[in-house]
């Protein structure tokens, strides 16, 4: 049986021993198809872009250049990020707060200190000094209900005090989805023909936006790789590029003047495998073979 290493919204790993890989197989989805054909092919590891019988979406926050960034866009195009990713990490609050002065301050620190021992404390001194310290603490979520109740048994009160959620800072590149504007404009029909070719798919699922018909113009186009409506939602595009949409988030863009195409869900990441392989093939020795899976499909077709 293949070592299974399974990928989506970050990194899942299956543990096994250290053992030698000599032929990996590349699959979107790991079906029970695409599990013989590596017992078949004596596969040493699988690489899966899906766990198996997954049902989360399929948005990683990938660096343009990846998932969606493989798409094929036309020259001459600006291409932007639709929904920033953030740097991962524990979730962190600060708690802003009044004293008196250091003295009434110090067993305040020292209680939170016992309870958190990655608190942090700072405080400033406020403008005007008859106001006292402005103090501001830094908590991870768990300790944020003691370091609240002790605040409160130190005599802060609760109108003064003041509980923000902090955010993590941003990773340059990395995000889901894109925004493309074309420098030169093609019509909605010349659209779906390069999806076609690039997908290798002869047939697609359109809806025209209001007004719009297939010889109607595209200059700025919104995609993102498999269940991509909460990404595309809202983004001022003439089309829309997805792998799935529900009925009602369909007919919510054709009304906003939004044409829509859809692959359904695994066509739309599929053909990354291959520059999947091209990365591996360029940074594993010639000893290990890369392999795309003949298995793997999308369970939809049209009949």
């Amino acid at each position: 049986m293949p070592s299974v290493r399974l990928t989506d919204v970050g990194l899942l790993v299956e543990t096994q021993p250290p053992r030698p890989i000599s032929t990996i197989l590349l699959t979107n989805d790991l079906t029970e198809a695409v599990m013989d054909e590596a017992e078949a092919l004596t596969c040493d590891l699988i690489v899966s872009y899906h766990p198996p019988a997954s049902s989360s979406q399929s948005n990683d926050c990938v660096r343009v250049g990846s998932t969606t960034g493989w798409w094929p866009a036309g020259g001459g195009q600006v291409s932007v990020l639709l929904s920033q990713a953030l740097a991962s990490g524990p979730c962190r609050f600060k708690l802003e707060f009044k004293v008196r002065n250091a003295e009434e301050l110090q067993p305040i620190t020292e209680q939170l200190k016992k309870e958190d021992s990655k608190t942090t404390l700072t405080h400033s001194v406020n403008s005007c000094e008859a106001e006292g310290l402005v103090a501001s603490v830094l908590c991870s979520d768990t300790a944020l209900p003691s370091a609240v109740q002790t605040l409160l048994l130190h005599g802060v009160a609760s109108q003064a005090l003041a509980i923000l959620k902090t955010e993590q800072p941003p990773l340059p590149g990395h995000g889901q989805g894109r925004l493309i504007v074309l420098d030169q404009s093609v019509t909605v029909a010349t659209a779906v023909e390069k999806m076609k070719s690039h997908l290798g798919m002869k047939h697609l699922r359109l809806a025209l936006g209001s007004g719009h018909t297939l010889e109607s113009t595209v200059s700025r186009a919104a995609g993102c790789a498999g269940s991509g409506a909460s990404v595309l939602k809202g983004v001022r595009a003439d089309l829309y590029v997805t792998g799935e949409m529900s009925h009602h988030e369909v007919l919510d863009a054709v009304a906003s003047g939004a044409s829509v195409i859809l692959s359904d869900h695994s066509n739309s990441e599929r053909g990354f495998l291959a520059v999947v392989k091209e990365k591996l093939g360029a940074r594993l020795p010639d000893s290990v073979t890369v392999a795309i899976s003949k298995a793997d499909r999308d369970p939809l077709e049209v009949v």
